[in-house]
């Protein structure tokens, strides 16, 4: 069997597939259909500091090739999920990694004070790329210096790993990962979805109540593949890649432009077993392969 354990900057994994927030919930749902712990990591809900009802519905749209959601962050915030959910996850012996978001600076700050030191909890992704929030949201994401500034503040209030999630949603996107590294990024993730929207015709409106969402799913994949493949090239950290993954080839593709993890999100809504069947189907191409663990592919398309 090959190995696949991954170390991300400390981040010690069991495998290289993770489940990607917003699609996983608290993983209390999937945990009907298989043991949640097979996932090499949780990337929980996204965590703001006070309980969030989000957007007004509808906040999901289908399109031909992946969705459109703006729900908004809906949450029970960052208090109860340490009182609640992480004791749960924990309990399913689960690698957490708590998402958070923020509507101002102080908010980031807070929540990562909030996080430190909490029992079992593996890493926080900073998410400074969500479009589907008035204030703050993808706004931190799309100006290197704001950017910086947010893994700045995070970075003084945290010792565990600390991920940074990245915006498709800009002109280059190596100068916001060269931005977040040099002010104490240890991984990045990338990316969070497009922002896209979808009309009506028969009412002649926009299908969402907000009007513009993020599109995840197969269509962004071949972006998200591209943003990946040249951030590798212009950062040295590793990185968790994500978009339209939804089989093993896909995952495989992410590896070898030079992730050294991926997450896996709306392929979970199609396929409740889309994660574990990711890894069984992962090991199995690595072992007819030949090569002794998840490690030796990473990068063999830069090379």
């Amino acid at each position: 069997m090959a190995d696949l354990h991954v170390n991300l900057s400390g981040l010690q994994l069991s495998n290289p597939v993770l489940a990607a927030s917003g699609c996983f919930g608290f993983g209390r749902e999937y945990n009907e259909f298989y043991p949640i712990r097979q996932a090499g990591g949780i990337m929980v809900k996204g965590l703001t500091l006070e309980p969030c009802a989000g957007n007004p519905t509808p906040r999901i749209a289908e399109t031909p090739a992946g969705m459109l959601n703006s729900i908004g962050l809906q949450n029970p915030g960052v208090d109860a999920f340490l009182s609640n959910e992480l004791p749960w996850l924990l309990s399913q012996e689960a690698a957490v990694i708590a998402n958070i978001n923020g509507h101002a600076l102080e908010d980031f700050e807070e929540i990562a004070r909030r996080l430190q030191g909490a029992p079992g909890l593996k890493a926080i992704e900073v998410n400074i790329s969500c479009p589907n929030v008035s204030h703050g949201g993808m706004f931190f994401g799309t100006d290197p210096a704001m950017a910086a500034e947010v893994t700045r503040r995070v970075r003084k209030h945290t010792s565990l790993p600390l991920i940074i999630k990245l915006s498709p949603n800009v002109t280059d996107i190596t100068e916001i990962a060269r931005a977040v590294v040099s002010e104490g990024a240890d991984i990045l993730s990338l990316i969070n979805t497009l922002l896209g929207m979808a009309i009506d015709v028969k009412t002649r409106k926009p299908l969402l109540a907000r009007k513009v969402g993020g599109l995840s799913g197969p269509a962004v994949k071949p972006v998200a593949l591209r943003m990946v493949w040249q951030t590798a090239q212009a950062v040295d950290v590793p990185i968790i890649g994500m978009g339209g993954i939804s089989s093993a080839q896909d995952a495989l593709e992410f590896l070898m432009a030079g992730a050294s993890a991926v997450a896996v999100g709306c392929a979970s809504f199609v396929d409740p077993l889309a994660i574990p069947r990711i890894i069984g189907d992962l090991n199995a191409w690595l072992d007819r392969e030949g090569f002794a663990g998840v490690r030796d592919v990473v990068g063999l398309a830069l090379r």
